[in-house]
């Protein structure tokens, strides 16, 4: 009996405050802004927040988690910073033999905390079909490449180590590179044209999406595209770059040339890309390592470079760290910004309720007059303002998820909507309507028939 008539009242309340919110849209909207704007940035940046988090474990399973990249620098521009001498003559560098595989040999002999050491060469080429060039990255790789740098294989085999020793012309392509040349049909066993070598396809490699943040910020290949052959085969039937060419006035074997007058400064033709492998990842044992393992790598390689420092060290899972580091500070950035439209929308709410118990001081003497205790009265007030509250954040919601879709279509980001997100969001903006309706109810409450007379 209890229940039904508390049910009852709650019928009558809800039907209330809905005439009275109905009789006022305009105010209704007004006030219930803060909760609209505030329940639709919270949204926005929860969706955020999951794809920035989805990007990051994306980027992280491409790069390795135990993975360090030294990467050459060539020596393609002119050294601006060269000492001069007395006669004006610029002071040339020393000598660097850089990147090579035999630097690959001493890292992976000489450091006991390495799992793996892993070189690319790369050559962008061209692959030939039905007579027509389609570009390519030629890649260099051993067979321990694909583990170090978590990529599968998803049909054939990885490269034996007879393939790899005795320069075999096998290769592992893309999965888009199946798509394109071989459509409709596996390419294991088939032979393409790359440059001027005729390569078997032995295997083909899981596509993964790479995004091009990925590919600016940490420096990674779109995979789906490459074609992969053992280094010793790219070595053999490509290109060495340690092997000094025959042609006359080559600059880019390897050697430092001058030229220019006795009486003019001397000027140093650039070496170009001596370096013989493009990339080396290295993998270490343990993640507490990484820091103490660049280090040595660092000490190491310029020793062998003749303290040359004609190469970097980067450590990816770092970079995706300070990214991580800068996406969270934007998210708590965005956190405020929607806590104060809340709090706005609140004190909002609060507000036009205080107002409206003034302007209804007869009203509510009346129904005191008529029975209504001040339980019943507070009752009323905040189903007012938690309805308030509720319709600012249905509102807020459709606003949130069309605003999440909107900046991704813009600008990119990828955003992705989660039903907690919103169920979280309609809670905050009802606690907000409870919370910031006591006051107003309370004020309400306390109003009795005598003054609803003196109102009169």
């Amino acid at each position: 009996m209890f229940d039904k008539i508390y049910i009852e009242k709650l019928k009558s309340n809800f039907s209330e405050a809905v005439r009275v919110i109905l009789t006022n849209k305009i105010r209704t909207l007004l006030t219930s802004l803060g909760i609209i704007f505030g329940v639709a940035a919270v949204i926005t940046m929860l969706a955020i927040g999951n794809g920035a988090e989805k990007e990051i474990l994306a980027q992280l399973e491409l790069v390795g988690v135990n993975n360090i990249v030294i990467t050459p620098i060539p020596d393609e521009k002119e050294d601006q910073n060269q000492e001069e001498d007395e006669d004006g003559a610029s002071e040339s560098k020393r000598f660097s033999k850089g990147l090579d595989m035999l630097d690959v040999e001493s890292i992976a002999k000489n450091i006991p905390s390495i799992k793996s050491v892993s070189p690319e060469i790369i050559l962008e080429t061209y692959v030939i079909k039905k007579g027509r060039q389609n570009p390519v990255k030629l890649i260099g790789v051993f067979p321990e490449y694909f583990a170090s740098a978590n990529i599968n294989i998803e049909s054939g085999k990885n490269f034996s180590e007879a393939q790899s020793e005795s320069a075999l012309p096998v290769c592992i392509i893309g999965k888009k590179i199946e798509k394109k040349l071989f459509t409709g049909e596996s390419a294991i066993g088939k032979n393409i044209k790359v440059k001027d070598v005729w390569l078997q396809v032995i295997g083909v490699i899981e596509e993964k999406f790479v995004s091009e943040n990925a590919q600016e910020n940490l420096g990674i290949r779109d995979m789906n595209l490459d074609i992969y052959i053992p280094t010793k085969t790219f070595l053999v039937r490509y290109k060495d770059r340690k092997i000094i060419s025959d042609k006359p006035i080559d600059f880019g074997g390897g050697g430092v040339i001058f030229m220019g007058n006795q009486q003019g400064p001397k000027k140093k033709i650039p070496r170009g890309n001596y370096h013989q492998i493009d990339k080396l990842i290295v993998q270490v044992n343990d993640s507490k390592e990484l820091n103490a393992t660049a280090d040595v790598l660092s000490r190491m390689l310029k020793r062998r470079h003749n303290d040359v420092l004609d190469f970097e060290i980067s450590i990816p899972i770092q970079l995706l760290k300070q990214q991580q580091k800068t996406k969270q500070i934007f998210n708590i950035v965005l956190s405020i910004i929607a806590g104060i439209s809340l709090l706005i929308g609140g004190i909002g709410i609060m507000n036009i309720m205080l107002a409206s118990v003034l302007e209804r001081t007869k009203e509510i003497g009346i129904i005191r007059a008529i029975g209504a205790t001040q339980e019943d009265v507070i009752l009323q007030f905040l189903t007012e303002s938690v309805l308030v509250s509720i319709g600012g954040g249905i509102i807020g919601i459709i606003l949130g998820v069309l605003a999440s879709y909107i900046l991704e279509i813009t600008t990119g980001i990828e955003t992705i909507l989660s039903l907690s997100s919103i169920l979280l969001s309609f809670f905050v903006a009802t606690l907000i309507g409870l919370i910031f309706g006591i006051a107003p109810a309370k004020s309400a409450a306390s109003k009795s028939p005598i003054e609803a007379i003196r109102h009169e």
